[in-house]
């Protein structure tokens, strides 16, 4: 029996627990307002939050229901737009009515969620942080420019929110519901199961996944990965970090140690999907996923990080670049899981790049980062990865070769290119030509040594 709190009720089903949320919310509990648009995750008209408490306070997050199995909310509280509504509008509600921002609404739902979120995290308002609330949501209707609009508005209410007691705020001042209040001795009150790793199919966030393989999936039991603690955790000493498989790019962004690491984390993670999706989307999962445009993957693998594969007792580390063998191939038994990730501190300067048809929410038609350590002008240190461009997410092996102990110079730089150039095989799909992708690739190994190294390295000079 899998029980967890949908709105303001507890909710026991024996389905499947690979069988999704959406699904259950509208057809078992007739809850209508969660809409299913495109059942990718691409168009946030079936958002909803789910929330969990964390060091002592309830935390939520908004999640694409038309790919989140129950089993990953189990425990947890699942908030529907029907669980935002009160005898008046919320001032999110009020907001959207005001600056005309919903028409056809379809997709207004959605954007109440996406929104009630924003006011439920904690930190300081901002415009910026309203936006990125919504970056997974798509309007065909407005032009957008209503719905940011109301979004400043929402900010412009939250002045004076009380940081450490911010649902109390929020249901003082009529952003939520009452009883809101009473969720965490709710969520202690059900049944609490042992989430020791078992022997059924274990699955990641299961964004991608999910798409391929709908019809199967939500017929059966599985593992989540997302749901054991022990394979969720970032730690940073002195000389290595060590990530859980469970980890998700939001982790990722909310560590304070993590992001300490990487001054431009918020700028490159944010490259990677949508909030919603970054939500869910577990490091292990996007590795074992095997897409030769991972965005993580590529982060990864340009810090030559190394993974934990589990098996029972048996355990073994090999490096990320040595996983794969060819396309969907990957030196992994069928019983091992990835429990852990680590790299090496300090590495050096690192960047990462993604071209794509659209700058954000979109696979990338190539991608690429790197670690490169400089000193007195000697390239000491280098790990470039490349995706887009092979069957597998690729590390630069020859063009890192090259490079090592060499001088930072432009003729290096252009040198290692065509040793890159003979290093990739891309072939012609749907995000473009195998010249276009060779193209792509060439400016994103500049654009590395331009951003790392503005002072020595420019893009004219590259190029003239």
């Amino acid at each position: 029996m899998l029980e967890f709190i949908l709105n303001d009720k507890k909710i026991a089903t024996n389905k499947p627990n690979g069988s999704l949320l959406v699904d259950l919310i509208r057809q078992d509990q007739h809850l209508t307002g969660t809409k299913i648009g495109c059942r990718e995750g691409d168009c946030g008209a079936c958002t909803v939050l789910v929330g969990e408490v964390k060091n002592g306070q309830m935390d939520y997050k908004q999640i694409p229901s038309c790919l989140t199995p129950i089993g990953n909310i189990e425990g947890k509280h699942v908030v529907t737009i029907e669980g935002l509504n009160m005898d008046k509008l919320s001032p999110v509600q009020q907001h959207l009515v005001d600056e005309s921002g919903t028409q056809c609404g379809f997709c207004t739902p959605g954007f109440v969620v996406s929104l009630s979120q924003y006011c439920l995290s904690n930190g300081a308002p901002t415009n910026d942080k309203a936006m990125e609330s919504i970056s997974g949501n798509i309007c065909r209707c407005t032009g957008y420019k209503p719905i940011e609009r109301a979004a400043q508005k929402v900010t412009h209410s939250l002045a004076g929110k009380n940081k450490t007691q911010t649902v109390d705020w929020l249901i003082q001042n009529d952003f939520l519901p009452l009883y809101f209040k009473d969720i965490p001795s709710q969520l202690a009150l059900l049944s609490q199961k042992d989430k020791q790793t078992s022997n059924k199919p274990l699955i990641g966030g299961g964004t991608d996944l999910y798409v391929q393989r709908h019809e199967e999936l939500v017929r059966h039991d599985f593992d989540f990965v997302i749901n054991h603690k022990e394979l969720r955790f970032i730690q940073v000493s002195e000389d290595i970090c060590t990530l859980g498989g469970g980890v998700t790019v939001t982790d990722l962004l909310e560590s304070q140690d993590f992001s300490n690491l990487f001054p431009d984390l918020t700028k490159h993670l944010k490259l990677v999907s949508s909030a919603m999706i970054r939500n869910v989307s577990t490091l292990a999962g996007n590795f074992v996923n095997a897409s030769p445009i991972g965005d993580m993957t590529a982060f990864f693998l340009a810090l030559d990080a190394k993974i934990t594969l589990k098996d029972n007792d048996q355990r073994r580390t090999i490096f990320l670049k040595d996983f794969y063998k060819g396309y969907k191939d990957l030196d992994k038994g069928k019983e091992e899981i990835i429990t852990e990730i680590i790299f090496n501190i300090p590495f050096g300067k690192f960047n990462f790049e993604k071209v794509s048809k659209r700058t954000h929410l979109d696979i990338a038609s190539v991608n690429s980062a790197a670690s490169i350590k400089v000193k007195n002008g000697i390239i000491q240190d280098v790990h470039i990865s490349a995706g887009g461009i092979g069957p597998i997410p690729t590390y630069l092996t020859n063009t890192c070769n090259f490079l090592i102990n060499k001088e930072l110079t432009i003729k290096n730089i252009l040198e290692a290119n065509k040793i890159l150039q003979q290093e990739i095989s891309p072939i012609s799909d749907v995000r473009g030509s195998i010249e276009y992708k060779r193209l792509l690739l060439r400016q994103l190994f500049f654009a590395h040594f331009i951003e790392l190294f503005p002072e020595t390295i420019s893009l004219s000079s590259l190029l003239s």
